[in-house]
């Protein structure tokens, strides 16, 4: 029996009750951990800069994403702009700090969602989409009533509210959060957000509530957890506390992209030891931490790959 995605399970008054409670929240912003709490629907906006229309930079089927999801046709992907982190070593810096991407209607993002499918891509892969969530939910009611069937997967930062995520329990197929740190001084000197650590622990244990380990089949990704940790500089995220909270906390069955592709990028510059990047050696003793924590499922394609790439850098 073929899969059938989250959304469609609900009944279409379950699922548009789902995008009221969202737009509700909207009026006043929980939709992160920073609580703004201003009223985005009239004009306002918080720390993410953005109102209460879908604000996309631009979507394709991608194809450079974990094997699982990109499959043969590739992940659909909509990368929406602006960002509730404020990162200064993001590598799409011009996407999240910057004006670039155009509002669209929630009509056009159904739209767009719908053409991914057509496509054949294996799933919608919505990356950043915490602070648009609502207008991201406004349009899957529409998109579903149109014919659309993949799966969602939920490509966000870790910097969830609970409120926020227990709105997707029932929509999300696949929640892939970045897990950024556990050292609360390198959240707030690099994110500006220094309950990141506290916040990243909640969201990723509510996550794994809803979803459980990945499930693929026949190579594809279907529904579960997926985690990305991008390996900083002399451990600045604290590799090895965040690989045993995921092995002794969440599951030794999760799956887990440990990422080496860190670059000095945006203002990292100004911010040694994030002016380089990593070498072979930290990348090693991430990957061996990870192992020792007791993690089966460590994403072995991009680990081959990225060491193969790192030793290049010595």
């Amino acid at each position: 029996m073929s899969y059938v995605a989250a959304y469609l399970k609900l009944s279409s008054t379950e699922l548009w009750e789902k995008v009221r409670i969202a737009e509700e929240m909207l009026k006043e912003c929980t939709l992160c951990p920073r609580n703004c709490k201003v009223d985005r629907t009239s004009g306002n906006t918080g720390f993410c800069k953005t109102r209460d229309n879908p604000l996309v930079a631009s979507w394709s089927p991608h194809f450079g994403e974990e094997r699982p999801l990109v499959g043969r046709f590739g992940s659909g992907t909509i990368f929406f702009s602006r960002c509730n982190l404020g990162c200064i070593f993001c590598q799409n810096w011009g996407i999240s700090h910057s004006e670039e991407g155009d509002e669209v209607s929630h009509e056009r993002l159904a739209e767009i969602m719908i053409k991914m499918q057509a496509k054949r891509c294996h799933n919608i892969n919505l990356v950043t989409p915490t602070h648009q969530m609502p207008m991201i939910l406004h349009s899957i009611a529409i998109a579903s009533e149109k014919g659309l069937k993949i799966p969602i997967v939920f490509n966000c930062g870790g910097y969830e509210s609970i409120e926020a995520l227990r709105v997707l329990d029932g929509i999300v197929d696949i929640y892939m959060p970045d897990f950024k740190y556990l050292n609360p001084e390198a959240a707030l000197k690099y994110s500006k957000a220094e309950d990141y650590p506290e916040a990243v622990k909640v969201a990723i244990k509510e996550m794994h509530r809803q979803v459980g380990d990945l499930i693929i089949k026949n190579g594809i990704a279907l529904r579960g957890l997926l985690v990305r940790h991008l390996v900083l500089p002399e451990e600045t995220a604290w590799t090895g506390e965040i690989v045993k909270f995921i092995a002794e906390e969440i599951s030794k069955e999760t799956y887990m992209n440990i990422m080496v592709q860190y670059y000095p990028s945006y203002k990292a510059f100004e911010c040694p030891p994030l002016d380089r990047r990593i070498t072979a050696k930290e990348y090693n003793e991430a990957i061996a931490m990870a192992l020792n924590a007791g993690l089966k499922r460590i994403d072995s394609k991009t680990e081959a790959s990225a060491l193969y790439a790192a030793m290049k850098w010595l």
